[in-house]
């Protein structure tokens, strides 16, 4: 891949891929795909876009000790939201988990501020404050609405990838200051395939398994779009300003995947459940927006150092 200022591509085949991929992951599963097996998808997707990191990196890794940890952190931290986002979406249709799974920012910023001691700023708290009133409205299912049947105990399990995603973004934030985006990336897909044993034990392989197109097949190509979204988000970021690329990336992928979801399911969700997935996606940016404030603040720091 030759370096390129044409950042805004980047940006939006990763918006694209994401938001696609959102709104499509659940659908091998509703075929009889299980959840652990899409898991394994997902890994496997993982390691042609790793090739292709590393071939654009020319085959170069940091293999340090500190590489190798926050490395495989980051990827285990990954790998267990994604596998317990495969079992939330058995109880509630994307177009709920999505917006709530943006607030992964959320989570980043509240663990820089209680570890690292960081000021997050006005426009930070006030995300978080849209963040709150969001999981409020989106908790809340009015009787004979459609998803009230689904309840709020998806919100619980939906927290497990919302906390590990958001703890993923504290630890990459110490892995970019020595390591290359390309072996973070490396790292994380070979923790998820280390990872395989352990969804394959979680299958139930006496229920019947769909094995056709609709299975293993469509799964693999649905996931393909997350790994190489992903991979794509590593070189916008690379070749464009983090205060535009970083906001962007974070409130429009989700806005992709409601709108599709909702064509899919067919439904319009209650006025406040609408309300909720808007906030998030809101809140979502504003945390964008934060954090490259934060960053902007202090490189001006280092700068003005002697």
């Amino acid at each position: 891949m030759k370096k390129t200022n044409n950042w805004v591509t980047f940006v939006i085949i990763h918006v694209a891929f994401m938001g696609v991929w959102g709104a499509l992951v659940e659908l091998p599963e509703k075929n009889g795909f299980p959840a652990t097996l899409g898991f394994v998808a997902w890994t496997l997707s993982m390691i042609p876009a790793a090739i292709v990191a590393l071939v654009n990196n020319k085959w170069k890794l940091e293999t340090d000790g500190r590489s190798i940890l926050l490395g495989s952190l980051a990827g285990l931290l990954g790998a267990v939201g994604q596998l317990v986002l495969f079992f939330t979406l058995k109880i509630a249709p994307a177009y709920l988990v999505f917006p709530l799974l943006s607030l992964t920012p959320v989570i980043t910023i509240l663990l820089a501020v209680v570890f690292l001691k960081e000021k997050t700023g006005l426009i930070g708290w006030i995300g978080i404050g849209v963040a709150i009133a969001a999981i409020l409205l989106l908790s809340y299912m009015p009787v004979g609405d459609k998803d009230s049947t689904i309840g709020s105990g998806w919100m619980l399990l939906a927290a497990i990838p919302l906390l590990a995603w958001g703890a993923q973004g504290f630890v990459m934030r110490f892995a970019n200051e020595t390591m290359k985006a390309e072996s973070i990336f490396f790292y994380m897909m070979a923790t998820s395939v280390i990872l395989i044993p352990v969804a394959l034990y979680m299958t139930d392989f006496s229920q019947e398994i769909n094995w056709g197109f609709s299975g293993p097949y469509l799964a693999t190509m649905i996931q393909m779009l997350n790994a190489f979204g992903a991979l794509f988000l590593v070189y916008a970021f690379r070749y464009g300003k983090a205060i535009i690329v970083a906001p962007m990336t974070t409130a429009l992928s989700p806005i992709i995947t409601v709108v599709l979801s909702l064509a899919i399911y067919m439904v319009i969700p209650h006025p406040l459940t609408i309300t909720g997935m808007l906030l998030a996606i809101f809140a979502a940016y504003l945390m964008g927006v934060a954090e490259i404030k934060k960053d902007m603040a202090l490189e001006e720091n280092i700068s003005e150092k002697p």
